[in-house]
């Protein structure tokens, strides 16, 4: 079958040129950005408080490291341990380092930045690391993630978990980026990142303003362009895990916005779950199926929650469509769960499978406008 065009196109057309944009980003991230403080909008921060398991691994991470970190969530997904991870735009490596402690000594983790300035940072502190967790099982590489071809050492279906932290929207070739993760990926294994996405396609205008581009914003995909990009380079069912609105707290920025008669151009950052299974439905099919989470995964022994709408409780018999059944059947999350009903009968569309804009925080689904000053800035 022949695959939409109009997700393709708008990912496709993102900026131009998009030689000047890696340009502008790189000299961006690696010159005029120091440190975080020195970012004019909040989009590339992060508001909430990390975990406690996630605050104790940055309590053992190197303050330079620290200090040169740009991003919008705490992008390591749960059930890690002896995991290979692939970080897409690893920076100064902060998120590389909390997941090295978190997969352990029989796990692999692999950063990849184009800014040498910053894999600068993360090279220098490596040893500091390996004698801090008492192992060194990381990697950095030099590239653009949008041609991870490039680098000899990453092979197909070789990576279980790929993360990005607030990077992709900085990216020109999205879709390049898409496919190669669904490529790289083990069957079962998923891309978990946090980005910045809007309410409505960005205009021109404003993607080629190189401040916004570098504050995360005008490189934001529009909703529905990016679940429709997702299905097409192979992830049938994007998962929304948690979402913010992003206030943009920057009078200079904001009046720029609008001048150019935008000013209800809206930004969220969200946090998505993609997995590398051929076996989902391009909607949510009930096939009278169900699990009952055994209360295993490690910090939740009461409940767990795959996504923003399926939170399970320990011991209880939860429905779920066919795909969310994969989801778990499929992945590393097998063990965790017994699994009820087959496949024999369908009953029609699942209940509740929608296609409005996804995020809670959006003003139509009784959130709070980026336009109103509350909210916060990340996930």
């Amino acid at each position: 079958a022949t695959r939409p065009s109009s997700s393709l196109s708008v990912a496709q057309d993102m900026f131009v040129d998009k030689t000047a944009t890696h340009s502008s980003v790189t000299s961006y991230y690696g010159e005029t950005l120091q440190q975080s403080s020195d970012l004019k909008t909040n989009a590339c921060c992060t508001a909430a408080s990390p975990a406690p398991h996630i605050a104790s691994a940055i309590k053992n991470i190197h303050p330079d490291v620290i200090r040169k970190y740009y991003g919008c969530g705490f992008c390591v997904p749960d059930e890690v341990e002896g995991m290979t991870i692939l970080d897409l735009g690893c920076g100064a490596g902060r998120d590389v380092y909390i997941a090295s402690q978190l997969v352990g000594p029989k796990g692999r983790v692999i950063g990849v930045d184009m800014t040498e300035e910053q894999l600068k940072v993360a090279k220098e502190t490596q040893s500091y690391h390996a004698e801090k967790f008492g192992y060194d099982n990381v990697e950095f590489h030099l590239g653009l993630i949008e041609k991870l071809d490039d680098i000899p050492s990453l092979k197909d279906q070789s990576v279980d978990i790929i993360i990005s932290n607030c990077v992709i929207n900085l990216c020109p070739d999205k879709e390049s980026v898409l496919k190669s993760c669904h490529r790289l990926l083990k069957p079962g294994g998923e891309l978990y990142f946090s980005d910045v996405y809007a309410n409505r396609r960005v205009p021109t205008e404003l993607k080629e303003d190189e401040v916004l581009w570098g504050e995360c914003l005008s490189g934001a995909l529009y909703w529905n362009d990016f679940q429709n990009l997702a299905k097409a380079c192979g992830f049938k069912d994007p998962r929304l895990v948690e979402d913010a609105p992003i206030t943009i707290e920057n009078k200079a920025v904001q009046d720029k916005m609008d001048n150019l008669g935008h000013s209800n151009l809206e930004f969220y950052s969200a946090t998505y779950r993609l997995f590398q299974l051929d076996c989902l439905e391009p909607h949510c099919e009930d096939y009278g199926q169900a699990v009952i989470y055994k209360g295993t995964i490690p910090r939740f022994e009461s409940g767990w929650a795959l996504d923003d709408h399926h939170y399970m409780e320990k011991g209880k018999i939860f429905p779920v469509c066919g795909n969310t059944y994969n989801m778990l059947k499929e992945t590393r999350f097998e063990k965790h769960f017994d699994f009820v009903g087959d496949w024999s009968t369908h009953y029609g569309i699942f209940d509740g499978c929608g296609t409005s804009i996804p995020y809670k925080s959006a003003a139509e689904n009784g959130g709070v406008s980026t336009k109103g000053g509350g909210g916060g800035g990340c996930c």
